[in-house]
C-alpha cells in the first residue's frame, strides 16, 4: 500500500489523485479504523464524482491507510442525518453515489482493495465496485441488526445477487463476522492477497484494466448492469446497437490494427 498519511483532522479525510490513467481514492482516518464521518461521506462523493469527471482517467483504484479497509460509519457523527430525507445532505443531485444505487452512475470500473476491519459500509463499498482485492486478514460483518438499523448501501441486495438469499440472509440477518475464504466463497471478493499486498495488486488489475479500449470497457460496464437491474433480454436488446458504436469508434481501427501487427493496443477511448 501506500505510505500511511496521517491526517490532523479528527474528521478524517478522502485522498485523491491520479496516477497515469488510474485514479486512486483513499480512506484517510486510520486512528479511528476509518470509521467514516458526515465528512468522509461527502467527499468521497465529491472523489467518486471527480474520477467519473476526469477524462485521462480510465479506472479508479478504491483503497484505505492503516491496518483496517473501515469499521464502518461513525454512528454518534452520521446518525442524525440518517433518516428523514437528511442522508441527501451527503451527496448533491449530480454527483456519483459511490455505492452506485442512485443515479448518475458512473461509467467507468472501480477495483477495491479491502484489509483487516471491513464492516457495514466497507462491505457495501466493496460490493459496489467492479472487482475486489482481498487481503487474507479481512474481517467482514454486515452488522446494522446489531445497531437497530438496516443496510441501506447495497447490502441487502448484491449480497443476494452474489450469495443467494440463504447465505445472504446467514450474514445480513445475524451480523455474524466472516473471513476471506467465506467472502472468496460468496462471490463478495475475486481476488486475496498476503496482508499488505492487497495495495500493490489492486493497481497490477487496475493497470490491466486501464490498458483496454476505454469506450469498449465502459459499454460492457453498462451492458452487464442493464442485465442485473432489468433482466438478460434487456441486455440483450442493446447489443446490435452498442455494438454498432464501437464499430465506428477510433478504437476498433486500432484494435484490428494491433491484431494485424501482432503488438499491444494504444486505445484514445474514441
Amino acid at each position: 500500500m501506500s505510505a500511511q498519511m496521517k491526517t490532523a483532522d479528527p474528521d478524517g479525510e478522502i485522498l485523491t489523485r491520479r496516477e497515469g490513467a488510474i485514479f486512486l481514492i483513499g480512506l484517510n482516518r486510520p486512528a479511528k479504523l476509518n470509521g467514516f464521518t458526515p465528512k468522509m461521506l461527502k467527499e468521497l462523493a465529491a472523489a467518486y464524482t471527480a474520477f467519473e469527471r476526469d477524462a485521462e482517467a480510465r479506472v479508479a483504484v478504491l483503497y484505505a491507510e492503516g491496518p483496517h479497509f473501515t469499521a464502518g460509519l461513525d454512528l454518534p457523527k452520521v446518525a442524525p442525518l440518517m433518516g428523514g430525507g437528511k442522508r441527501n445532505l451527503l451527496r448533491a443531485p449530480d454527483q456519483i453515489d459511490p455505492c452506485n444505487n442512485l443515479p448518475p452512475f458512473r461509467t467507468k470500473p472501480v477495483v477495491a482493495a479491502v484489509q483487516g476491519i471491513t464492516f457495514t459500509i466497507g462491505i457495501e463499498l466493496m460490493l459496489a465496485a467492479d472487482v475486489v482485492v482481498a487481503a487474507s486478514d479481512c474481517r467482514f460483518s454486515q452488522l446494522e441488526v446489531k445497531r437497530g438499523i438496516m443496510a441501506t448501501g447495497g447490502a441487502t441486495i448484491r449480497m443476494v445477487e452474489r450469495a443467494g438469499w440463504g447465505n445472504a440472509m446467514r450474514y445480513l440477518l445475524t451480523g455474524d463476522e466472516f473471513d476471506v475464504a467465506t467472502a472468496l466463497r460468496l462471490g463478495f471478493v475475486q481476488e486475496v492477497t498476503a496482508p499488505g499486498d492487497q495495495f500493490n495488486e489492486a493497481m497490477k488489475m487496475a493497470a490491466r484494466i486501464a490498458e483496454q479500449a476505454p469506450l469498449a470497457v465502459s459499454a460492457t460496464l453498462g451492458n452487464a448492469r442493464q442485465a442485473v437491474e432489468n433482466g438478460p433480454a434487456a441486455a440483450v436488446a442493446e447489443f446490435e446497437a452498442t455494438q454498432a458504436v464501437l464499430m465506428a469508434s477510433e478504437d476498433i481501427k486500432e484494435g484490428v490494427a494491433s491484431f494485424v501487427e501482432k503488438r499491444a493496443a494504444r486505445f484514445k477511448g474514441r
